[in-house]
């Protein structure tokens, strides 16, 4: 078995450092992150100019580009074989509800899944690394599963843990995605030329926090794991727009 290890914070980050840890004994693991943090980078490619990798002491590979070029380099360059699974995290933060769309962690997982990998995204929801041990706990439990049994689509997968110490943590749920409020507004602030700039608001807080979401699991001290698909197509309203654009196709 083969897992190919990736994350959104960074190759030098804690979360990715302890989850490969935790599943050396499980499968043959390659790593494959971004050099720098790239939270927020979304399923984004670097276009515009080369991508370097790297060898960091401990074995990792590192490439200067953002999360989905990792896994995309790996899977159509650097590896001999292909991996069984792709793995992305544990990232420091929750990546829940909206979140999804944004998320690097979510896409490094997303880009194994566009290429027919199973792939599992794990993410702790509160940031500072608290109970992390219990995270990787449970995200061992949920690799060791998909190995030994995987399920029979392919399958992208968003796995959220509560900052709870491991014996409170009451087992996992599936979920569906939440909602949020609007983000809360840009934080205008000035460089040292007099240049105004702004910051990006902090995310809003949950709209539909309703039971089967994500965010009731992570409330009730569950693991939440949701299973995502990219087929962004809006199926129920394809009738309507057909209706809607039929006098401009004649």
């Amino acid at each position: 078995m083969h897992i190919l290890v990736s994350n959104d914070d960074g190759y030098n980050a804690r979360g990715l450092e302890v989850l490969v840890e935790a599943l050396r004994d499980l499968a043959e693991i390659t790593v494959v992150a971004p050099e720098v943090n790239h939270s927020g980078a979304s399923n984004s490619l670097t276009l515009s100019r080369p991508l370097s990798v790297r060898h960091a002491p401990n074995g990792f590979m590192y490439v200067n580009g953002t999360p989905s070029d990792c896994v995309h380099v790996a899977l159509t360059g650097l590896l001999d074989r292909r991996p069984d699974l792709v793995v992305s995290g544990i990232n420091n933060g929750a990546n829940m509800g909206d979140d999804t769309l944004y998320s690097g962690t979510v896409a490094a997982a997303a880009e194994g899944y566009l290429f027919g990998i199973p792939s599992i995204a794990f993410s702790l929801v509160e940031r500072g690394w608290g109970h992390l041990d219990a995270a990787v706990a449970f995200a061992r439990q949920l690799v060791a599963h998909q190995l030994s049994q995987p399920l029979q689509v392919t399958s992208l997968l968003n796995v959220n843990f509560p900052n709870l110490p491991e014996n409170e943590i009451k087992g996992m749920r599936t979920t569906r995605l939440g909602k949020r409020h609007p983000s809360q507004p840009v934080i205008r602030s000035a460089t040292p030329y007099g240049e105004t700039v702004y910051w990006i608001g902090p995310a809003g807080d949950a709209r539909d926090a309703t039971q089967g979401t994500d965010f009731d699991a992570i409330t009730q001290g569950y693991v939440s794991v949701t299973p995502l698909r990219l087929d962004l197509t809006h199926h129920d309203h394809i009738a309507q727009v057909s209706n809607w654009i039929g006098p401009l196709c004649s």
